[in-house]
């Protein structure tokens, strides 16, 4: 089992008085004047220009001290260290890199293919059973007591590693495993729920910097722990242990937030009474008392705000970049975690045959790491036409995750595995950030979380059916070796859809550039009309919104 790396908004602000100076913002820059405050003309209000007009002071007098800065800056840095420390020591799991050499080794002794077979199925099984309740669970209890439910559930992960000794203990530790990867959408929703849009941007920078970070120091410490100080499996799960006490202690101080995404809402800011809205707008006349109930229903159903969202969703989905990132993200989503699950069973073989005693797969995991991030990072400053070229990269870098599992696959060299499956992690976290903003930034926020939250849950439901299929033994039960030859085929066909999509957009592109536009004066278009057959083109310009483009041919 890897370790598993976790995937702005304009601020607001009060518009200043006319005819007179800014009202006081509590972010301001301390010393900062306001409606309240004395005149700044004057050298006795304002220390600083009392020293100007005074250039010669008492030097028996005391020194200006600095403003201090205000509290809700001090408050916000605090919460802001707090909310980073949380999300870095809650990665601190050493053991995570080694759990399948741990089972598969002396001290559980399970074999390759209850493992394969019996064990690793039900991470699946459970992520798919638990995502959407935790999901709920999550906005409705506002954040903090689910953060206290995944540190517990690394709890008990780790208790029945150290403590179980059956398969049926370690299908229920793949489940508790289910509940953290549920969980996680705990953290990155609750940062944002916690600071104003103005500071979104940062603080996901922040806390995403603090994740990465974790992830990586502890893959690291777990290989120093394993290689250099030759501790056991045992001695490293229990260390996990102890961070994950840690952690525990550190989410039951966290701040629980006021409102939500959903459930608990904001209610809106408005200055007009219920009567004074009914008279800006008003209702329908008195109608028969019969039907009032039944009407009154039906708009409080439609004006709810999952049904609005599930419109605005409809509407989203004409739209085909966000039909290509979606599908993107479920199809290839799938593939990579079942890579991601599986690789370390595949590292266990290549040892065993190799005769290799040493298992470095801290040092695979943290690599890997730190090339996600440099590739997500390098992802944001590409700048190309994606709405032409999108199917061509995505086929480019499916065919490239497809050639890197024919490569593990078909070797035995433990360091060719580990570099291929950097590689492999690489191309997928280079695509997140791209899809993310293709998809965020054609919606809002309440709709993008749907949005993403639908797309990862149909990926988890492909994801269990292909493990229903092929790994678990009620199915055909294959091996390790036979699944990634499966997994090549998938990746192989995603990667033949995607070229004949782009080819398909290349053809398109090429037969409406060898057309002419249509001219704009009037004497042109009359001499144009007689050797051109001419049609306008609908083109989508921005969501919502629709231009024509008017295309012609030379007639034949």
């Amino acid at each position: 089992m890897a370790s598993r790396l976790l995937p702005g908004a304009g601020g607001q602000g009060a518009a200043p008085r006319l005819g007179g100076p800014a009202p006081a913002c509590p972010l301001a820059r301390p010393g900062a004047s306001s409606s309240m405050a004395p005149s700044s003309e004057d050298p006795k209000s304002d220390p600083k220009l009392a020293l100007k007009s005074d250039p010669e002071p008492d030097p028996t007098s005391d020194p200006v001290s600095e403003p201090e800065p205000s509290r809700e800056l001090r408050s916000w840095h605090c919460l802001v260290f707090y909310l980073c420390f949380y999300g870095f020591m809650a990665q601190m799991r050493p053991g995570e890199s080694f759990i399948t050499p741990y089972l598969l080794g002396p001290d559980k002794n399970f074999t390759r293919a209850q493992v394969t077979n019996e064990i690793l199925p039900v991470l699946s099984y459970s992520y798919m059973a638990v995502l959407v309740p935790v999901f709920l669970l999550t906005d409705l209890l506002r954040y903090t007591p689910v953060l206290v439910l995944q540190v517990l559930s690394f709890i008990g992960v780790w208790l029945l590693l150290l403590l179980g000794r059956s398969v049926l203990h370690m299908q229920l530790m793949e489940l508790c495993y289910g509940v953290t990867m549920a969980a996680r959408v705990a953290y990155s929703s609750y940062i944002f729920s916690l600071v104003s849009p103005a500071r979104y941007q940062r603080m996901a920078g922040y806390s995403r910097t603090a994740v990465l970070l974790g992830v990586f120091t502890s893959s690291v410490l777990g290989q120093l722990l394993v290689t250099v100080a030759r501790v056991t499996f045992s001695v490293l799960n229990t260390v996990s242990l102890a961070f994950l006490v840690f952690s525990l202690v550190l989410a039951l101080f966290l701040k629980r937030p006021r409102r939500s995404l959903f459930f608990h809402r904001p209610a809106p800011t408005c200055g007009a009474t219920p009567a004074e809205l009914a008279q800006i707008c008003p209702g329908p006349g008195p109608g028969p008392r019969a039907g009032g109930k039944l009407e009154q229903a039906l708009v409080a159903f439609r004006d709810c705000v999952l049904v609005r969202m599930l419109r605005e969703l409809g509407i989203g989905l004409r739209q085909p970049q966000l039909r290509l990132w979606s599908l993107w993200w479920v199809f290839n989503s799938a593939g990579y975690y079942l890579i991601v699950y599986y690789v370390h069973i595949w590292w266990n073989e290549v040892d065993r045959l190799t005769g290799v005693s040493h298992s470095y797969n801290g040092a695979a995991d943290a690599t890997s790491t730190l090339l996600g991030a440099a590739t997500s990072f390098t992802a944001g400053f590409v700048k190309i036409r994606w709405a032409l070229w999108a199917k061509l990269v995505i086929a480019g870098v499916t065919a490239f995750q497809a050639g890197l599992i024919c490569i593990m696959m078909n070797t035995y060299n433990i360091w060719l595995c580990y570099a291929t499956f950097v590689l492999f992690r690489g191309a997928y976290q280079f695509l997140v950030p791209i899809a993310t903003f293709q998809i965020a930034s054609a919606l809002s926020k309440e709709l993008c979380a749907l949005f993403f939250g639908i797309n990862t849950f149909l990926a988890t439901i492909l994801k269990t059916l292909i493990t229903l299929i092929v790994s678990d033994k009620r199915g055909l039960g294959l091996q390790v070796h036979e699944q990634f030859k499966v997994y090549f085929g998938y990746f192989l066909v995603l990667t033949i859809a995607y070229a004949l999509g782009a080819l398909l957009d290349f053809l398109w592109h090429m037969a409406a550039t060898n057309r002419c536009q249509w001219p704009r004066s009037c004497r042109a278009r009359r001499n144009h009309r007689k050797d051109h057959a001419c049609w306008t083109l609908p083109r989508p310009s921005s969501p919502g919104t629709e231009r024509s483009m008017d295309l012609c041919e030379v007639k034949a």
